[in-house]
């Protein structure tokens, strides 16, 4: 028996010591002072009182290859042990005491401790963790160590914070793990009963249901048809009554819980209120409508009661036969096909059509092929058209109809993208203009001349008439821009007036401006070349159909057209003048060739060239155009002209360098071609080297800049007058021409 430690009570504890040395307790730490002998011992390398002693980690073998760190080597590695302890009950009849299964998990890494009892259905007890992980004391006295791996064993106690745990076996890591660390493990031991667990058991075994059973399994039916839905499409004749009609109805059927719903298609401005759904999502009986039934009377199982009172301790038996139920009858799927009748709670429903998914399902499950739909729609009404009340004269047509198309009248929308695109900006003016005379007999108003512009951004006209001195006639503006109506149309109709359109003016029309007749004759170059640039929207510009329609009307006369061309070029030059090509066009075609189309196939096969201009001067030009219009395939056309090459010679015809070139999209006039091409040294085949071609149109490998070509602007002027088309097209190359026309003649 040790004595209290008080003055008189307790020995010098320096006698007959020698040793006085005290322990180092500072240091610097990362350049830090620190205090760093708490664990140290004190004077003579004995503790201080109250001073514990430093804990141990587990000590485990060092293996071979470099050393490194607990929590390194063993992350992730956790000893598991199984485990019970047991728990007294007070107080309870059934049970004494209960055996509590749970796990114990040893972390390796650094010996910290996890116990969790596993969830126990119905146990009445919290479960899962027990104790969280953290590292787990001895018992006192040795309350300042930890537990470490050497003392975790099967068919071991343990106690941890005063529970005492029965280890009763382990996983096979833990096996492994333990043998290398050269622990004999012992065999598992068997757990003992719970009286707890014995007792609810029998319980459960012994234990009736109140009231008998019947299992109806739905689940599978939901599992396998869930989102599965037929579709049908029915009619409902319900012209009997007063003000009814035919309405469309359409029937979803739920193969998972056998429920029907139904919505009615509603059409625009059917004047009817749009109800979500017609019939909501339930079970559709077939005997419907029917009185309600009294509460209990409609049931899902009959029970007889053999004997005993009613309530407590009587007894009951489920009645199979179902004596005295009430049978109500459902729509099935079975019951559902096309031209089926269906009482829909008093309404006669008839299916008229169905889905694909139906047609499928019905044809695999019932191996129903014929799906014809039923013709229910009446054709012996006609359509009406609503027609919208006539022009009321004020304002614009376009507006006063935005009033008659809702109870907020709106202005009418302009063509907002299209103004932008055709709008004036930099030189591009975006108007046509040309040149018209009065078609009239009267001589005062023969020699007149007028200007009519079309506004490519908003379709209107304006007519401009140039004065001329001593005339008579004061020039000037004479009709204001606006959209002109088409002759012959009603003012007051119930449809939109046509209006004059860029298809309308070309050369040789005749339009009607407010009962004034106009011929046009003459258009300015920029019109000539917007309208053979958008040759898609204007026919008259369009060189392959005029050619198309030339050769229908020249191809009976073949020698006619050839004796015409002979007497007008008896030195065979190939060239021909303008009137000259025009007298031709005219005796040829009549009135089946336009006058702008005779322009345009001038144009196209024009010869206006200068022949003083040499080749080094075409050439800049040619490449001047291709540089603004930022042409670079060059590989590609070569590639075109090899293609042709069929003997590697180097030399193709120069229709073939045409073609090739218009079908690669090749930005330079077809005559400026074809002067540069009338320029090249030809062999004795008459056929041009087309390497040297390509160096000629190649503007970024061989530039030539003797001179800077500038295409002149074209302005928007008022006073503009017309230049004649013998100044623009002197002659006219027709033997490119006939090549076109009759490609298997020679001239």
């Amino acid at each position: 028996m040790s004595l209290p430690f008080l003055p008189g009570n307790s020995l010098n504890s320096n006698v007959g010591k020698t040793n006085f040395k005290k322990s180092h307790q500072f240091d610097n730490r990362n350049d830090v002072s620190m205090y760093v002998g708490e664990h140290k011992p004190g004077i003579g390398g004995q503790r201080l009182v109250g001073q514990r002693p430093k804990p141990q980690l587990s000590n485990i073998p060092q293996g071979e290859g470099n050393a490194a760190p607990a929590w390194v080597a063993f992350d992730r590695q956790v000893m598991r042990f199984d485990a019970y302890f047991q728990e007294a009950v007070h107080e309870k009849r059934e049970e004494q005491y209960r055996i509590r299964k749970c796990k114990i998990y040893f972390y390796l890494e650094d010996d910290s401790i996890q116990v969790i009892e596993p969830q126990v259905n119905n146990s009445g007890i919290p479960q899962g963790t027990l104790i969280r992980r953290h590292r787990i004391p001895l018992p006192p006295p040795n309350d300042d160590q930890f537990y470490t791996v050497e003392h975790f064993n099967v068919d071991k106690e343990i106690t941890l914070y005063g529970r005492t745990f029965k280890i009763t076996g382990c996983d096979q890591f833990t096996y492994n793990f333990l043998r290398k660390l050269g622990v004999r493990i012992k065999a598992p031991v068997g757990t003992p009963s719970d009286p707890n667990t014995e007792h609810r058991k029998a319980m459960d075994e012994t234990q009736q249901p109140l009231r008998p059973y019947e299992k109806v399994d739905t689940l599978k039916q939901f599992l396998d048809h869930d989102r599965q839905v037929l579709r049908f499409f029915g009619l409902w004749d319900d012209k009997d009554s007063m003000f009814g009609d035919a309405r469309e109805m359409i029937l979803h059927y739920f193969l998972a819980d056998d429920t029907v719903e139904v919505k009615e298609i509603i059409r625009p401005n059917a004047g009817r209120d749009a109800a979500p759904m017609f019939l909501r999502r339930g079970r559709l009986p077939k005997a419907a409508p029917e009185a309600l039934p009294q509460p209990g009377e409609t049931t899902g199982r009959t029970v007889l009661n053999v004997f005993g009172p009613m309530g407590h301790k009587g007894r009951y038996i489920l009645d199979s036969l179902k004596t005295g139920a009430v049978h109500s009858e459902y729509y099935h799927d079975s019951n559902l096909c096309i031209g089926t009748q269906i009482n829909l709670w008093g309404r006669t429903l008839t299916l008229t059509d169905c889905d694909d998914f139906t047609k499928q399902y019905y044809s695999t499950k019932y191996g129903v092929t014929s799906f014809k739909p039923l013709n229910y729609q009446s054709s012996s009404g006609e359509p009406i058209n609503h027609e919208w009340p006539p022009y009321t004269g004020f304002g614009s047509e376009e507006d006063s109809l935005c009033s008659c198309m809702g109870l907020l009248p709106k202005p009418p929308r302009r063509d907002f993208i299209k103004f932008m695109e055709k709008d004036r900006h930099g030189l591009e003016s975006n108007v046509l203009r040309f040149v018209a005379r009065l078609d009239t007999n009267k001589p005062i108003d023969v020699d007149r001349r007028f200007i009519i512009s079309y506004f490519l951004s908003d379709d209107t006209i304006a007519v401009f008439e140039p004065p001329v001195r001593n005339s008579g006639i004061i020039g000037g503006k004479f009709l204001e821009r606006n959209r002109i109506k088409k002759p012959g149309q009603p003012l007051f109709g119930t449809h939109l007036s046509e209006y004059y359109t860029t298809a309308d003016l070309y050369v040789g029309s005749r339009v009607n401006f407010h009962n004034h007749f106009f011929i046009l004759i003459e258009a300015d170059e920029y019109a000539f070349r917007y309208m053979e640039k958008h040759n898609e929207d204007f026919s008259v510009s369009d060189v392959e159909k005029i050619i198309t329609k030339l050769k229908g009307i020249a191809g009976r006369e073949k020698d006619r057209v050839k004796e015409f061309f002979n007497r007008n070029d008896p030195q065979n030059t190939g060239k021909l003048g303008y009137d000259q090509f025009r007298n031709l066009m005219v005796q040829l075609g009549g009135s089946q060739l336009a006058e702008h189309e005779i322009m345009t196939l001038a144009r196209f096969y024009c010869d206006t060239q200068d022949t003083k201009i040499d080749l080094n001067t075409l050439v800049s030009i040619v490449q001047e155009q291709l540089r603004k219009n930022n042409f670079e395939n060059f590989t590609k056309l070569t590639e075109g002209f090899i293609h042709h090459d069929t003997d590697r010679s180097g030399f193709i015809d120069p229709d073939q360098i045409r073609s090739t070139c218009h079908a690669f999209h090749v930005p330079i006039p077809d005559d400026l071609l074809r002067a540069v091409l009338s320029r090249m040294n030809m062999n004795e085949q008459g056929q041009v080297n087309f390497n040297a071609f390509m160096q000629y149109l190649n503007w970024q490998d061989h530039a030539v800049s003797t001179m800077k070509y500038t295409a002149p602007p074209v302005k928007f002027n008022q006073d503009w007058k017309p230049l004649n088309t013998q100044d623009s097209v002197m002659t006219v190359n027709y033997v490119a021409l006939l090549q076109v026309i009759f490609p298997d003649s020679t001239q």
